[in-house]
């Protein structure tokens, strides 16, 4: 099996290596082509590769191409992860977010808007490449906005796109281990969720950053309410912390983390602005520090290094919300990273060898919400195997989160038209209509500096 990764200069591609090195199937990934613009982290990627290599018979060739097309031709399935700007350009949104008093978080809100602005351009270039250079290939993006970025990507490549996020799994781990742990499930449960049979299936719907887990089945029992009625179980794991136990006991349902920034906006707001720096200005800073130290080591050394900045980096991650929270700290198993990886895997597996898994991806809506266009990307449990990507049932979405799911799917949408038609007063609207942006004038406000910023926002006109 043959896989392209676009961002292959990235941090996290050795995640994404380690999960191919552990596969010694039949049906791994036998090839591993790497695609950067950045010609200097990829050279310090591949070293850190090399050496987490050394020892594994089976480990994937890896190649670096030069070209966008070069890359993704002949591949089977293309990974994009990649990040329009870098880290700084994250960073600079999270500034202008600060100044104009509105959250600026990557994937919500303003941050995740804006970025969606930036990227949108690539994404269109990167399907039309596989749309050209590799018309059987699958797509799998875990690009940012990732609901956004597959909307766009499915316009071009249909069906064979699927976007994923980690997020969705490791609440569902989080609520099987703490379930475990409490003896009211089998030991097995939370190992199952990657797992492809029905023991356990996830009633989980909502948009990417956005859902809620309604029911939780093991073997045909919903074992959810077995945690709502306990509130030390929902404090024994980090969304319970989060939220606290009695607004999840009072939703009925158990959120995904990023729903923090809209039950506790203001809280996360004030917890952001009280910090020394943003985490992007953190996690730029922390990026330029490890490259720069990589470039002059050996693989073996680099990747000790990698290890480290990992580690710091996973410690950082939701660091305003869990302080808003009061202080919530990360449990050590979340400190691993990673989920995403798996799930790609899953998903190549599923659809080049029918090994059948169920997964909550980002796909296109057709019919499942009601309340959404038919066309527009949600996330929720699916079912892939050879013959694609087929709807597992779901709950309706409860009545509190409508309106918000409705709400921020428009403002996604209006953003997707904006880029698209490089129209400024549908990225005007897009922001203004967003939950976490608090009119027209402060949406004018912020477009403006993001255009003073970025000069490739230029085309909006």
């Amino acid at each position: 099996m043959r896989l392209t990764l676009l961002g292959g200069g990235g941090f996290r591609v050795p995640l994404m290596f380690r999960t191919l090195l552990a596969d010694n199937s039949e049906h791994r990934v036998t090839h591993l082509t790497l695609w950067d613009t950045d010609a200097a982290r990829l050279g310090v990627i591949r070293s850190i590769l090399g050496a987490m290599a050394k020892g594994h018979h089976h480990a994937p060739l890896v190649t670096l191409a030069t070209g966008l097309e070069e890359a993704v031709a002949g591949a089977d399935f293309v990974f994009s992860a990649i990040r329009v700007g870098g880290t700084q350009g994250r960073a600079v949104e999270e500034v202008i977010a600060r100044c104009c008093g509105v959250l600026g978080q990557e994937t919500t809100g303003f941050g995740g808007l804006n970025y969606a602005l930036r990227g949108i351009p690539t994404a269109v270039e990167i399907a039309h490449a596989i749309s050209r250079a590799a018309p059987q290939a699958h797509l799998i993006n875990f690009t940012n906005p990732a609901g956004i970025i597959t909307e766009v990507s499915s316009q071009i490549l249909g069906d064979r796109v699927i976007g994923i996020c980690d997020s969705p799994v490791g609440l569902a781990r989080r609520v099987l281990s703490t379930l475990r742990a409490a003896g009211l499930v089998p030991p097995e449960a939370a190992s199952q969720v990657l797992a492809g049979d029905d023991r356990v299936r996830l009633d989980y719907a909502g948009l990417n950053h956005l859902g809620w887990l309604q029911r939780l089945l093991v073997d045909g029992e919903d074992v959810l309410p077995l945690l709502l009625e306990r509130p030390e179980l929902i404090g024994a794991f980090e969304e319970g912390r989060l939220f606290g136990a009695d607004w999840i006991q009072l939703l009925g349902s158990v959120p995904n983390e990023y729903l923090h920034y809209y039950y506790f906006a203001r809280e996360t707001r004030e917890a952001d602005e009280a910090a020394e720096a943003t985490r992007g200005v953190f996690l730029a800073a922390q990026q330029r520090g490890f490259y720069t130290r990589a470039a002059d080591l050996t693989g073996s050394e680099a990747y000790r290094l990698w290890e480290e900045t990992r580690l710091r980096r996973e410690e950082t991650y939701m660091a305003s919300n869990r302080v808003a929270a009061g202080g919530v700290e990360r449990d050590a198993e979340d400190l691993e990273s990673g989920g995403y990886d798996r799930v790609a895997l899953a998903v190549m597996k599923a659809l080049a060898f029918d090994e059948t898994t169920d997964l909550i991806v980002n796909v296109r809506n057709a019919g499942r919400l009601p309340e959404l266009p038919d066309d527009a990307v949600i996330e929720a449990p699916c079912r892939i195997d050879a013959t694609g990507v087929a709807s597992l049932p779901i709950s309706p979405l409860p009545a509190h989160a409508v309106g918000l799911v409705q709400s921020v799917k428009h403002a996604e949408q209006l953003v997707i038209r904006a880029a698209l038609e490089a129209r400024r007063d549908l990225a005007i609207a897009a922001f203004a209509h967003h939950p976490l942006i608090d009119g027209v004038g402060v949406a004018r406000a912020l477009l403006e500096r993001a255009q003073q910023e970025f000069p490739d926002l230029s085309y909006l006109t």
